[in-house]
């Protein structure tokens, strides 16, 4: 970079330089036809250029004796260096702060920008929400996976889970495992004798949303798992586990409300009025702080299902 300021313009001669003397500094002469640099900045109001330190190097009286035009382009010029070199001396901000939770998670159908519709990446966020536990959330188009996540997850499997430690972990029921470990205050864990409560309900609920077939059965299947899952209950509700909420109640929230919403949308299927228990413990569930802001919207969950209860057709060949 060359600034106007350190070339002499060939038409005048350089400044000429006082020696350095010793003793009292006599008084500087008052020219009546020229005003010294001194005089005019004491004019200006200012104080007069102060000669830099030893080992110093300034670049005020380069400025100063320049013609006008000069010194004003030769400012422009140096506050322009000074902003590149803050440029180039600033690091690049982190993309994720210092030991955070991470935790990828499927993105809605059609909205890369929006919260998508699957129910093992609800489980995971419901548990860090009910144990308070900082995160930030990653969504993953999966029609369209980003390299670095494939890089990390090659399966391309939702969620994957970070602890802080660079270690991504696959699998939600590995993930709120390690989860509860590291953070098991409050204690999200079930007994084993209630540990496998509702497991059947979210199979059984695919296989009758995707029968075409009235007949074959599915529907009673289903009901015989939600009537199940209300003996229990009324045995010994609210929850699974009683009166706290437990890590298999994180796992059959989600569940419970894709069935919901599915059924009701593509079969006009709602669960029996007689099943009271189920019904209060769904409430119960989705009017949780942790289960709204974890939740996909009704459209997305649909939109999430549609392919599947209806593929497309494809052309022969």
């Amino acid at each position: 970079l060359t600034l106007p300021c350190f070339t002499t313009p060939p038409h005048q001669a350089p400044p000429p330089t006082r020696p350095v003397r010793s003793g009292p500094v006599p008084a500087p002469e008052v020219s009546r036809t020229r005003t010294t640099t001194a005089t005019r900045a004491r004019m200006a109001g200012s104080r007069p250029p102060r000669a830099a330190a030893s080992g110093e190097t300034s670049f005020l009286p380069l400025i100063n004796t320049a013609p006008k035009h000069r010194r004003r382009s030769t400012a422009l010029a140096l506050s322009g260096l000074l902003l590149l070199v803050l440029l180039i001396g600033l690091p690049a901000a982190p993309a994720v702060a210092a030991n955070m939770t991470e935790v990828c998670v499927k993105a809605a159908v059609g909205h890369p920008d929006t919260l998508g519709d699957c129910p093992f990446s609800q489980r995971v966020l419901l548990t860090l929400e009910e144990k308070k536990v900082p995160y930030q959330m990653k969504l993953i188009d999966v029609s369209n996976k980003p390299d670095w996540f494939l890089k990390i997850n090659p399966e391309g499997k939702v969620p994957v889970y970070n602890g802080g430690d660079g270690k991504w972990i696959a699998d939600s029921d590995v993930i709120t495992q390690v989860i509860e470990e590291k953070y098991p205050t409050p204690s999200l864990v079930t007994p084993p004798e209630y540990a496998s409560v509702g497991s059947k309900i979210f199979s059984t609920f695919v296989t009758f949303l995707k029968s075409k077939d009235a007949s074959d059965g599915s529907e009673k299947a289903l009901v015989d798992e939600l009537q199940a899952l209300e003996e229990h209950l009324k045995a010994h509700g609210p929850y699974i586990n009683g009166a706290n909420i437990s890590a298999v109640d994180l796992s059959l929230a989600p569940k419970l409300y894709h069935l919901q919403v599915a059924l009701e949308h593509f079969k006009g299927w709602k669960v029996p009025e007689t099943l009271t228990s189920v019904h209060a413990y769904t409430e119960a569930l989705f009017s949780r702080e942790s289960f709204v802001k974890t939740k996909a919207t009704k459209e997305n969950l649909i939109a999430g299902w549609a392919p599947k209860v209806n593929p497309p057709m494809v052309s022969p060949m």
